[in-house]
């Protein structure tokens, strides 16, 4: 029986040459995409290609838990087991206001780490029925960042209004969803291990962006990123260490390992480095910073996650 697998954001970029390769290979492919309709042709273009009929849509807004739990129903109408999930799909806007999802948080970690969050407890029956199942977040490498060891996640800005005094930034709040998934892809990795669920990350460090991405930024962002598209790579270099980490027998067994585009397992950063480690750090994709594994910051993301959670499932049994 062959593979299925799950990829949220398959229609452009590194999903979509994920979703090329996975079909190449004969799985069973899944494409969870927002817009339905634009994700047709892609669909249609992946099955003439690959000569792949078993290649699949379907509707889902990763900000949206509604929209995530009719995912999850649909899917088990027409699926019994999973065996790779792939969170690819992820939100920024350059030059957007502050947004909220549907259920009132911060649209940027909504997307990014709350909505993953949700998708994995509702398809973790269904995991657990896969053949060696993993689930793959895309990190960045954004959350060098957090070397400096000031910076924070903000907690109390994710709910209602922007309140706080310095002017909303979507790029930090990408920065901080992204350390928030590596610091999920621990914690989960250790509470999915009885079920046999593998759960990794991988750190991205650029891949060419297609003009719809290019589009989403501001003109000055957008010039920018253009000059950074010439030395970028092709998305489908990551789509290709999102094939082996999730296929190959080198990684059959690794759980909780954030990886580089080489695919070597990063390892922790000392709390306070040397010069020359500081260098390494900044200028490497050896490391990570050491506020991914801090046992603090990993409860209040835990503990804030599952209030979200818990008071989304309350509102949803009174209607």
């Amino acid at each position: 029986m062959s593979k299925v697998v799950v990829i949220t954001g398959a229609n452009s970029g590194i999903g979509r040459a994920a979703a090329f390769k996975f079909a190449e290979l004969g799985c069973e492919v899944v494409m969870a995409c927002r817009d339905k309709e634009r994700s047709k042709q892609v669909q249609e273009e992946i099955i003439q290609t690959t000569n792949n009929r078993h290649v699949h849509l379907m509707q889902v807004d990763m900000s949206s838990f509604s929209s995530i739990k009719e995912f999850n129903k649909e899917y088990k109408e027409r699926f019994n087991k999973l065996d790779i999930l792939i969170h690819n799909a992820a939100y920024i806007n350059h030059g957007s206001p502050h947004r909220l999802n549907p259920d009132i948080i911060e649209l940027t970690f909504a997307t990014n780490v709350l909505g993953p969050f949700y998708m994995n407890e509702l398809l973790r029956d269904v995991l657990k029925r896969g053949e060696k199942p993993v689930i793959l977040n895309a990190s960045s490498n954004i959350v060098k960042h957090f070397f400096d060891p000031k910076k924070h996640i903000h907690f109390e800005h994710l709910k209602g209004e922007w309140r706080a005094s310095e002017p909303f930034s979507v790029y930090k709040q990408y920065c901080e969803s992204k350390m928030a998934l590596v610091i999920l892809t621990f914690y989960l990795a250790e509470k999915y291990k009885e079920d046999g669920i593998r759960v990794n990350a991988l750190q991205i460090n650029g891949a060419r962006m297609s003009p719809q991405t290019l589009n989403k930024f501001t003109l000055k962002w957008r010039l920018a990123a253009r000059a950074q598209n010439v030395f970028f790579p092709p998305p489908e270099k990551m789509a290709k260490c999102y094939v082996d980490i999730c296929t190959t027998p080198r990684f059959m067994d690794v759980t909780g390992s954030l990886m580089n585009d080489k695919l070597e397992t990063m390892v922790r950063a000392d709390v306070e480095p040397s010069v020359l480690k500081q260098v390494k750090q900044l200028t490497g994709s050896q490391f990570y910073p050491y506020y991914a594994d801090n046992p603090e910051e990993r409860k209040k993301l835990i503990d804030f996650c599952e209030s979200i959670m818990t008071s989304y499932q309350q509102d949803v049994s009174t209607l």
